[in-house]
């Protein structure tokens, strides 16, 4: 498989998500979120996510207005909480997000969490916000097969992504045939388990085997899976590493070998046992 930094995954044949991204989640707002920005803009990255609960898009605005680079080359994304569910709120959220993040538009708006009493409202005004230009795509994170099915009840337009708790020890293979079947982009949020992947002694060997780190492995396999990617790092040498994919490939036995890893294991919040 053939694959670069610049290598996009298509929503809906409308938009064009870069396969690669930097994700801020539980980076400060201010300095070191606009560093991290700044470092993986100038290392080509073109994607970065961010969510209005991270309180950090005042500092992802900045930093990609100070890079210089163009803002429709900049893939942005952002989230809309739970206490903002509803179609009203949903409404005015977008509008404050927009507001911090110093732009017109996201590239990306996504539902954080499945609220189940809120989503036919709130999708309704997701479809309303992409249709006013304020978001060009739109689509929800962590829903399982049942919340999409809820969603599909009464929306018009389909989401184009699912962003999920994704990594070789949590699969979900009947919610990615799910979304495949539906035509919804796979993402992965946490993609490196919260960094504590890298000590999985399976891994450490194929990383060996190419010379490359357990994360890069873990990424590599994700790229090749056909899903987005989003590792999150203040760190600029694992900014760096996490975007040096490309010289290497996993092949068909070591991703069958990754792919046999799934133990249903989380590091996040279940998505039905949300309370916040």
């Amino acid at each position: 498989m053939t694959l670069s930094l610049t290598s996009t995954a298509s929503l809906h044949g409308t938009v064009n998500i870069p396969r690669l991204g930097l994700g801020v989640f539980r980076v400060k707002g201010g300095p070191e979120v606009e560093q991290a920005v700044a470092i993986a803009l100038e290392l080509g990255y073109r994607h970065v996510d961010t969510a209005v609960i991270y309180r950090n898009e005042e500092g992802v605005g900045r930093a990609i207005a100070a890079s210089g680079i163009d803002r429709s080359e900049v893939f942005v994304t952002t989230k809309l909480w739970n206490s903002n569910q509803g179609y009203q709120s949903a409404l005015s959220a977008i509008d404050t997000s927009l507001g911090k993040l110093g732009m017109d538009y996201v590239d990306l708006y996504l539902v954080h969490w499945p609220k189940p009493e809120h989503t036919a409202d709130t999708w309704r005004a997701m479809e309303e916000i992409q249709t006013a230009g304020k978001a060009r795509a739109i689509g929800v994170s962590n829903f399982l097969p049942h919340h999409l099915d809820q969603l599909f009840e009464t929306a018009t337009v389909a989401p184009s992504i699912n962003q999920i708790e994704f990594h070789p020890h949590l699969q979900s293979p009947e919610l990615v045939s799910y979304c495949d079947d539906h035509d919804i982009v796979v993402e992965a949020w946490s993609p490196l388990k919260q960094g504590t992947i890298v000590d999985d002694p399976e891994l450490s060997v194929i990383a060996d085997a190419h010379g490359v780190t357990v994360p890069q492995i873990v990424l590599r396999w994700i790229l090749q899976r056909g899903v987005v990617a989003i590792p999150k790092s203040v760190t600029p040498i694992r900014i760096a590493q996490n975007s040096d994919l490309y010289g290497f490939e996993l092949s068909d036995a070591e991703m069958t070998a990754i792919n046999a890893m799934d133990r249903d294991e989380r590091v996040g919040p279940h998505p039905d046992h949300v309370d916040f």
